[in-house]
């Protein structure tokens, strides 16, 4: 039998698999079907996308995560899924402070002191980072930089800047008017099909700023679509902030960025040489934990009606600690 869990950092909801748990690990198409078909509603109310757990071999790394995403793409990075895997691991190695591995880098990751009762916290590093066309990569649009620029193909007034961290954004700051409007999906839509300008795609965050230390974030993700929150575009925004905005408080201070699914908080770390990393914290809620048999998942014969859900009560707790924010 296979456990599986389902998990969310600030709403943005995944299955959690340990493949080390598994007689034989999935394949690679194997794990795409999977998400394809995990994701959906019709299984226990759908998630944004599927988390794997391997093993690893670099030192001081507890395991590999690889994050596929709900039209069976994979995402380079997860800044939400990398803090539920952060617990899983720590849980399961008695740990607080390690690496995991992932497609781009080995990322620290530590535990946090719970934010509230049944709220558990962790904080991941977000890296690397770069500006360069070529690594998100875009074309067509006359530079090799876009930082705090108004791009007409995109819209006539807001002014973009783009950045991977590893995951592709591209980066607004809006008012209001514009966020609570039809430009994020429409543009977020546009950049998501064949397109002359991201040809892989781009994830699209549009903010606004309420305090000098507090945004509000919204993502329009590639490979999903809308969700209640983006771990990398909030952290990929953070750093925006301190590069583009007026009268920003020193880089370093913490932030807090709410979004749909409730808020994380970030610090922009610079090294020598113009060297950015971000330390992203938030929850790392379990919801629930589902018992089935490993022929099934690998057939994906998913039938609901045949595995015990077993709820967790987090989610409720977290639900709490949101309307409280708000």
């Amino acid at each position: 039998m296979v456990v599986l869990q389902k998990v969310h950092g600030s709403n943005n909801q995944f299955f959690l698999l340990d493949q080390t748990t598994l007689t034989q690990a999935l394949n690679s198409q194997e794990l795409q079907n999977l998400a394809q078909k995990i994701t959906k509603k019709d299984f226990f109310g759908g998630v944004d996308g599927l988390l794997v757990v391997d093993s690893s071999s670099v030192p001081a790394a507890l395991g590999k995560m690889r994050v596929y995403n709900a039209d069976g793409s994979r995402a380079l990075m997860c800044g939400n899924g990398l803090r539920t895997v952060s617990r899983y691991l720590a849980t399961k190695h008695q740990q607080d402070q390690f690496l995991v591995e992932t497609d781009q880098a080995n990322l620290q990751v530590q535990k946090q002191t719970p934010w509230a009762p049944q709220i558990p916290a962790y904080s991941v590093e977000i890296s690397p980072v770069s500006f360069q066309a070529n690594k998100l990569p875009f074309a067509n649009l006359g530079t090799d930089q876009l930082i705090n620029q108004i791009v007409p193909q995109f819209d006539p007034q807001l002014k973009f800047t783009a950045l991977a961290v590893p995951n592709p954004h591209l980066i607004s700051f809006v008012s209001a008017a514009v966020m609570e409007g039809p430009l994020l999906k429409e543009l977020g839509e546009k950049l998501n099909q064949t397109n002359p300008y991201f040809p892989e795609g781009v994830n699209l965050s549009f903010a606004q700023v309420k305090k000098a230390d507090e945004l509000f974030v919204r993502t329009f993700e590639r490979g999903v679509g809308f969700t209640n929150a983006c771990g990398t575009g909030m952290s990929a925004t953070s750093l925006a902030y301190f590069l583009t905005q007026p009268q920003v408080p020193a880089m370093g201070t913490q932030l807090t960025i709410k979004n749909p699914g409730g808020m994380v908080q970030t610090r922009v770390h610079q090294g020598s040489s113009e060297q950015y990393w971000i330390e992203l914290s938030g929850n790392a809620t379990v919801i629930a934990e589902i018992q089935l048999p490993e022929a099934d998942l690998r057939h994906g014969n998913l039938q609901p009606e045949n595995y015990a859900y077993n709820e967790t009560g987090e989610a409720l707790a977290y639900q709490n600690f949101v309307q409280q924010l708000s």
